[in-house]
Formats: C-alpha cells, sequence, structure tokens
C-alpha cells in the first residue's frame, strides 16, 4: 500500500476522533440556566468576533492570492487558500468547542474534580487532534496532486497569514479586555476578577478563547505546516542519500505521533488536585514513548542506519525542555516568579525591573538547547537531520496542544461558576483546574516558541538551496545590512503590537468607567452591564490595529528580497529568526512572571488581596500582558512567515 494512504488513514483517524470527543463534551447537560446564560455570552462574543476577524482577512487572502498569481502563477494559488482554508477551519474549530466546553467543565466539578478535568482536557484533545490530522490532510492530498514540495510552499504561507491575523488581533483583543477588566474592575472598584458587576468580564472572558484558543491553535498549525514542508523539501534535496524514504519519512512520523498522541489523552485522569499537573505531563510522556518506540520500528523498516530515530529523539526531548524552562521560570511555585512577587514590596517599578530581568536571564537555557539541537542533529543527518528533528519536537503536538487548549477552557470554567453562584465548593475545584492551566499555558508558550525557532531555521535553509546561494558571508555589505534590518522587523512588530494594544485597552477603561458612572447601581449589584458594548469595543479595535503589523511581516522580505537580491534576503531572514527567538522568549517569561507573581500574591503570600503589595504586582501584571499574550508569541509567527515568504519569492529573485 502506498504511504500516502496510511498517512492518510492516521489522519482521518485523528478527525473522526475529534468529532467524537467533541459529540461526547457537547451532549453533557448543563443544568445551571445562570451559568448557560454567561456561557451563550461568552460564546456569541467569541464568534463573533471570529467571523468579523475572518470577513477582514478573506478580503487580504484575496488580494494575496492574486499577487502569487501574477508573481509565481496559478499553481501557488490552490495551496495558499487551501493553507488558509484550513488555519480557519482548525480555529473555528477550536473557538466552538471551547466554548461549548467551558460551561459544561463548571457543570462537572460540581460533580467531582476529575469529571471537571476529563471534560476540559477531553475539549483540548478535540482541538490538537483536528489541527495536527487537517494539517496532514491537507499536504498528503496537495502532495499528491503536485508531487513537489516546493510547489506547497504557498500552503505553508496560507497557514502563516491566517496564523498571524489570529495571534496578533486575538491577542489585541484579549490583553485590552483583560486590562480594561483589571485596571478599573480590580484597582479603581476593588472588586474581585469575574465579578459579574464588571462590564469587562464576558470580553475578557471571550479574549481567553480568542488568543489562547483560536491564536495558539493557528500558531502551531502553522509550524506543523511548515516543519513538515521544510523536511519534505530537504528530503528531495538528500534523495541520493536517503532515496525516497527520506521524502515519506517525516509523514510517517506525523502519522504516528497522532495514534500516539490520541492513546496519551486516556492516561490523563485524576481526582487529587495535587496530581492534575502531574497526570497531564504523563499523558504526554507516555504519547512521546508511543512515538519512540513507532520511530523505531519505521526507521528500521525505512533506512541502514538508526542516525534519524535518534534525531527524532533529540528533537523530542528539546521540545520538552523548553517548555520546561518556561514552567521553571514562569510558575508561581518557583523562586524565579517569587522573586518577582517579592519585588512589589518596594512598589510597581521594582516589580517590573525584576520581571524584566528575568525574562532576559531565561533566554541562556533555551538557546543553549537550540543550539545543541542544531549541532547535534546537522552531525547526525546533516540540513535534513535538522528538518526531522523539528517533525520530532511537534510530533506530539496533539496531545501538547490538547493541554494547552485545556487551560482557557478551565480558566472559562472557574468564571462562569464564580458569575453562576455554583458554590464555594465548585468555584474551589474549577480555580484548581485552571491553576495548572497556567502552568500549561507556559509551557505551551515555551514550545510554541522553541519549534517555531527551529522550523524557521529548516525554512531558512531551505532558502539558501532553493535560491541558490552557496554560503551567506556576513562580510558582505549587502548581507550586513539584511542582517540588521532583520534584526530591526522584531523591534517594530512587537512595538506596534504593544502599541496597538494600549489603545484598544484605554477603550476598554474608558467605557468600564462609563458604564460604572452612568448605569444605576451598578456597584451596588442591582443594575446590569453592558457586556455586549464591551464585547463590541474590544472587537472593533483589535480587527483596527492588527493590519500593520500584519502588513509588516509580509511585506519586509518583498521588499527587501527585490530591491537588495538573495543574499542580503539571506541575512534579513537570519537577523529576523535570531532577534525574533530571543525577544519572543524575554517576552513571554517576562509577562507570565509578572502574572503569577500577582497569583503568588493573591494565593494569601505577602500580604494578599487588597495590599500595597497585591496592586504594585497588579500594575506589574498589565505590563506584562501584552508581552505574553500579544507580542510575544506573535514573534513566534512572524520568524516563520518571513522564511516562508523568502522561500516562495526565492525562484524569482
Amino acid at each position: 500500500m502506498q504511504f500516502e494512504y496510511l498517512v492518510g488513514g492516521a489522519a482521518i483517524i485523528g478527525l473522526a476522533y475529534s468529532f467524537w470527543k467533541a459529540r461526547e463534551v457537547a451532549s453533557q447537560t448543563v443544568t445551571s440556566q445562570k451559568a448557560q446564560e454567561i456561557s451563550t455570552a461568552i460564546r456569541v462574543g467569541a464568534m463573533a468576533f471570529l467571523n468579523r476577524e475572518y470577513r477582514v482577512l478573506s478580503i487580504f487572502i484575496l488580494i494575496a492570492a492574486i499577487a502569487l498569481w501574477l508573481l509565481i502563477g496559478a499553481k501557488a494559488v490552490l495551496p495558499f487558500v487551501a493553507g488558509a482554508f484550513l488555519s480557519a477551519v482548525a480555529g473555528n474549530i477550536g473557538m466552538r468547542i471551547a466554548t461549548i466546553a467551558n460551561v459544561r467543565t463548571a457543570e462537572a466539578v460540581q460533580k467531582s474534580l476529575g469529571r471537571g478535568l476529563t471534560t476540559a482536557f477531553a475539549a483540548g484533545s478535540v482541538v490538537g487532534m483536528a489541527i495536527v490530522s487537517l494539517g496532514l490532510l491537507g499536504i498528503i492530498i496537495l502532495f499528491k496532486i503536485y508531487g513537489n514540495p516546493e510547489a506547497l510552499f504557498s500552503f505553508g504561507f496560507g497557514a502563516s497569514v491566517v496564523a498571524l491575523f489570529a495571534r496578533v488581533g486575538g491577542g489585541i483583543y484579549t490583553k485590552a479586555a483583560d486590562v480594561g477588566a483589571d485596571l478599573v474592575g480590580k484597582i479603581e472598584q476593588g472588586i474581585p476578577e469575574d465579578d459579574p458587576r464588571n462590564p469587562a468580564t464576558i470580553a475578557d472572558n471571550v479574549g481567553d478563547n480568542v488568543g489562547d484558543v483560536a491564536g495558539m491553535g493557528a500558531d502551531l498549525f502553522d509550524s506543523y505546516i511548515a516543519a513538515l514542508l521544510a523536511a519534505t523539501a530537504l528530503g528531495f534535496e538528500a534523495s541520493a542519500l536517503y532515496g525516497t524514504a527520506g521524502i515519506t519519512y517525516p509523514f510517517v512520523i506525523a502519522a504516528i505521533g497522532i495514534i500516539a498522541s490520541i492513546v496519551g489523552v486516556f492516561f490523563v485522569k485524576t481526582e487529587d488536585k495535587n496530581k492534575i499537573g502531574a497526570v497531564m505531563n504523563r499523558g504526554i510522556f507516555a504519547a512521546g514513548a508511543i512515538i519512540i518506540v513507532g520511530t523505531w520500528f519505521a526507521t528500521d523498516a525505512m533506512f541502514a542506519d538508526a542516525k534519524l530515530f535518534w534525531v527524532v529523539v533529540i528533537g523530542l526531548v528539546a521540545g520538552i525542555l523548553i517548555g520546561l524552562s518556561a514552567e521553571f521560570f514562569t510558575s508561581s511555585s518557583r523562586k524565579p516568579a517569587q522573586r518577582v512577587a517579592a519585588a512589589a514590596r518596594t512598589g510597581a517599578a521594582t516589580n517590573i525591573i525584576s520581571g524584566l530581568a528575568l525574562g532576559m536571564f531565561s533566554t541562556g537555557f533555551p538557546i543553549l538547547i537550540m543550539a545543541a539541537t542544531i549541532l547535534i542533529t546537522h552531525e547526525l543527518a546533516g540540513f535534513y537531520g535538522i528538518a526531522i528533528a523539528v517533525v520530532g519536537m511537534l510530533s506530539t503536538l496533539g496531545i501538547t496542544l490538547a493541554s494547552d487548549t485545556y487551560g482557557p477552557v478551565a480558566d472559562n470554567a472557574a468564571g462562569i461558576a464564580e458569575m453562576a453562584g455554583l458554590g464555594k465548593e465548585t468555584r474551589e475545584r474549577a480555580e484548581a483546574l485552571d491553576a495548572v492551566g497556567n502552568t500549561t499555558a507556559a509551557i505551551g508558550k515555551g514550545f510554541a516558541t522553541g519549534s517555531a525557532a527551529l522550523t524557521a531555521i529548516a525554512l531558512f535553509i531551505s532558502y539558501v538551496t532553493l535560491a541558490g546561494i552557496k554560503g551567506i558571508d556576513i562580510t558582505q555589505p549587502y548581507v550586513m545590512a539584511g542582517l540588521l534590518v532583520g534584526g530591526m522587523v522584531p523591534f517594530i512588530f512587537s512595538a506596534l503590537a504593544m502599541k496597538a494594544v494600549g489603545q484598544a485597552a484605554m477603550g476598554m477603561v474608558e467605557e468600564v468607567r462609563r458604564q460604572f458612572r452612568e448605569i444605576p447601581g451598578l456597584l451596588a449589584g442591582t443594575g446590569k452591564p453592558d457586556y455586549s458594548r464591551a464585547v463590541d469595543i474590544a472587537t472593533q479595535s483589535a480587527l483596527r490595529e492588527m493590519m500593520l503589523p500584519t502588513i509588516l511581516g509580509v511585506l519586509a522580505p518583498v521588499v527587501i528580497g527585490f530591491v537588495f537580491g538573495a543574499e542580503a534576503l539571506g541575512g534579513m531572514v537570519a537577523g529576523t529568526i535570531v532577534v525574533g527567538f530571543l525577544l519572543s522568549i524575554s517576552q513571554a517569561n517576562s509577562g507570565g512572571a509578572w502574572d503569577n507573581a500577582k497569583k503568588y500574591i493573591e494565593a494569601g503570600n505577602l500580604g494578599g488581596k487588597g495590599s500595597d503589595i497585591h496592586k504594585a504586582a497588579v500594575v506589574g501584571d498589565t505590563v506584562g500582558d501584552p508581552f505574553k499574550d500579544t507580542s510575544g508569541p506573535s514573534l513566534n509567527i512572524l520568524i516563520k512567515l518571513v522564511s516562508m515568504v523568502s522561500l516562495i519569492i526565492a525562484p524569482l529573485l
């Protein structure tokens, strides 16, 4: 049987699993009418944002498709549209299941913590399996049609464009809502988080879904697609050494990963709140073990030696280590974030300084892991080995993304339990699930950053090969200039993204203040806030502000490439990858540490909620919000997008 049918069969099994689990979650009964009303408001707001974002995106896709037709030819248009479409479908699936599962998780924890965990994680697994299955199936079908990976680079371009829109737009939305809810609700009015009196509460819960479900899903869908394309392209280049097996091997690993991730989900069960994180790791490690065993047999059947097997293992281990590094620097149970919390004793300024220092310092370990991964895998299997390491790193994506999507579902469930008055025990159980979600989110961001950087490097290698460049000499003036411009792009991009959050947050803050000022009895609990108005303001601001950063990511490599040539563009891509990777780690870990430093204080440490130390930490957390949820994670997509655009235009330079 041809490998396409075996791999395609695994992808179809993944989609069937997603459909089955989605129906299982949706079939659970909700008994609280108040909880259902809140969940419906979140769902309506989330889908309204997504639909409006896709309308704006469709215009951009149309313009880009016409440009591809004129520059590359008609053969590039179908893969491009297919990549954009499948990425949008994956985001839509994630948004729908997350907003269905949030209230059902809140309902489930009324019965037991274990049922709540199972419901939230099942919803996450729907998203994870749908994304990897759609990505793999799309590539296999197009590969069968075109027979050449170079013709499919526009497929990755389509996925990257949607991912950048989803990450930037979703990040702006969620942080505008979060900042508005925190600054006015917590600091000015002194009311708790997820208080139904706060007009920005529903918008804040919507933001968890548009940023951490649709945004993260699109980001990792993009990495998954790009990694497979880069590995397949380099497999073509290394066909003299590996034959056709070098082309099919990445797909085989991905197929094994889907089956292994499905099995791993069934390991995630517990009734002990202290073991939630451990059983999630157990599921990921179980999937990893199955992948290692499956890859061993696949490698033995396809190649004469085991070098590529060890490359896959190295990629897997590197991804886990980078994720654990992010957890170490951001978790409220670890010393680094606790030191950031302690710095708030002398005010917001020292809290912010401490968080910035932590983010900068935290870049060391991931960079060393990445450097070691590149050197070892290249020694084992050349540039093809580096690309295969990325595929290995992303082979557990089905269950890794399930752990990450679990976070916003649990967060929403805790908010719904609070607003619907489901009782103290239910709220405490939901908060226990949510607390683990903060850790999985940090690990997910670290994993996304590491995989994005290694994917971009694999794409960069493919670009150098396709452009016919023998070597990029940084002593050449055009290359040096390109390197400097490439290093500048992530800073300009981050500035635009953070400025956009600031602009959007100002509008949200003014709206929340207006409602507290003008709606009679709102603070006393006798008046009803206008949630829909706050949601609409966040949506309009996000869609307006996301355009400029996205355009920068697409046009920068085009301008450099056509004006200054292939080598200058190579220098630019290298500069963007290095600086973007460092800046992404630093921003994500600073933001995560500020967030968990605040939560550490809220848990009763250093004076607890309402103290001056807590207020200082809230300011730090507010500064960190656009770092960890907008510009930081968006840089992951930027470095892949710049690399992918460069690949597409390489034959024209």
